[in-house]
């Protein structure tokens, strides 16, 4: 079964790093928020800040990093980036102990986390194309899907059980300790990793910041992909500090409860990563990513109608099953597609321009749903933005190849056939 390809000794080792800073991410998850609602009192307002600033300074701080880490060793850089968030971290549990922790520390500690994962992202994809062969990409890619729904199905209940007994930021110093154990995971790979080549100036250039997006909205098939998955992945994550609040203020639910109802649906994230291999090499990558991105915009409008006790928790578990099964199927397949078509020598700076976009859509819509929330209510919001997500079909590319014309314009690259 391809599922079950062999991909090495040094996959393996990428694979247990990501795996472990995986489960800790699950543990930990919605921590931040659970800190500013639960220890800080903080309102929606404030916790849609805490999402928005996080995410909007750190994809600010990040966009030099992407040209930055292009023809520099990976390893090194996501060595890096994970001790930067492990230290990070940390640092709420000890202001935490000395009654020093403030809603202040928690938006630092968001952007450098926000900043680390975006240089941790670009340069642990620059790395897997250069380490697993472009017909393997698809089964590694998989199984990271796979990796991430698991986590998230097992973390979140622990996580929100051991708030329950041990405290607050419990879930924080497990994921900070995560991240610290995948840096030693990436240490141990090992092997040598040779510098991209740089065919221009030697230096980083102001026209290097923005070859990025350059790349990405001169590819006919890329740049739909790109709109619809920023605004998909914006209004999604808009949502989420709104739903927090309407779950453990409004409706009561005690913080297992909130981290059972995200984690149980996850089985769908899982089922839908593992299918992708065969899905996309029976019908094609582009029809199904244009199959699963269409299905996964259908299912967040059904959150508007949550309510108290076992029928609320019911309805999102079925909701979120939906969406993230789509999600598990559409993930993988999107993220061997960008990597078949961009360039060794663009790798992360397209990646990081990617994940840069994301992240600043992400914080302006949390903020614009943060007010909007504040007049509307949480309910309200999160309905307006389940509406919208249901137009997002319309950005998803009718044709999944390339004209002769873009092959001609771009640098000479191996294509895989998508229908």
């Amino acid at each position: 079964m391809a599922g079950g390809r062999a991909l090495g000794r040094r996959f393996g080792w990428l694979w247990a790093a990501y795996a472990v800073s995986a489960y800790g991410s699950g543990f930990g998850f919605g921590a931040l928020p659970l800190i500013a609602v639960l220890v800080l009192h903080s309102g929606p307002t404030q916790v849609a800040a805490l999402a928005a600033a996080g995410r909007a300074v750190g994809a600010v701080v990040a966009v030099p990093l992407g040209p930055w880490m292009e023809f520099r060793r990976k390893r090194p850089v996501m060595m890096a980036m994970d001790l930067t968030r492990f230290a990070a971290l940390m640092s709420i549990p000890a202001a935490f102990a000395l009654g020093r922790l403030s809603f202040a520390q928690l938006l630092v500690v968001s952007v450098v986390a926000a900043a680390a994962d975006i240089a941790f992202k670009a340069a642990g994809g620059a790395y897997l194309k250069a380490l697993v062969p472009s017909e393997d990409l698809l089964v590694a890619n998989g199984r990271f899907e796979s990796t991430t729904w698991t986590a998230t199905v097992v973390g979140p209940p622990l996580g929100g059980a051991a708030i329950g007994v041990f405290g607050p930021v419990t879930t924080v110093v497990a994921d900070a300790v995560s991240y610290l154990l995948s840096a030693l995971g990436i240490r141990a790979i090992g092997g040598t990793e040779p510098r991209t080549a740089r065919t221009g100036a030697p230096r980083l250039r102001a026209g290097d910041l923005l070859e990025g997006w350059r790349y990405i909205l001169a590819h006919r098939t890329l740049r739909p992909l790109f709109f619809n998955a920023i605004v998909v992945n914006g209004l999604i994550m808009a949502s989420e500090p709104l739903l927090a609040v309407l779950l453990l203020d409004r409706l009561g639910f005690a913080p297992w409860q909130y981290g059972l109802v995200f984690a149980v649906p996850c089985v769908g994230g899982l089922v839908g990563s593992r299918l992708a291999h065969r899905l996309a090499a029976r019908f094609g990558q582009h029809k199904v990513m244009l199959t699963a991105g269409a299905l996964r915009a259908c299912w967040p409008v059904g959150l508007a109608f949550v309510g108290p006790g076992v029928p609320g928790m019911v309805l999102i578990v079925a909701v979120q099953f939906g969406l993230v099964t789509c999600c598990g199927l559409f993930n993988p397949v999107l993220a061997t597609y960008r990597l078949d078509h961009t360039d060794p020598d663009r790798v992360a700076r397209t990646l990081s321009a990617w994940s840069v976009s994301s992240s600043a859509a992400i914080a302006a819509l949390t903020a614009v749903w943060g007010l909007l929330a504040a007049v509307t209510g949480p309910r309200t919001a999160i309905a307006i933005a389940g509406v919208l997500l249901l137009s997002t079909p319309l950005l998803l590319p009718r044709h999944g190849r390339t004209s002769p014309q873009e092959s001609a314009d771009q640098a000479p690259r191996e294509r895989r056939t998508l229908a």
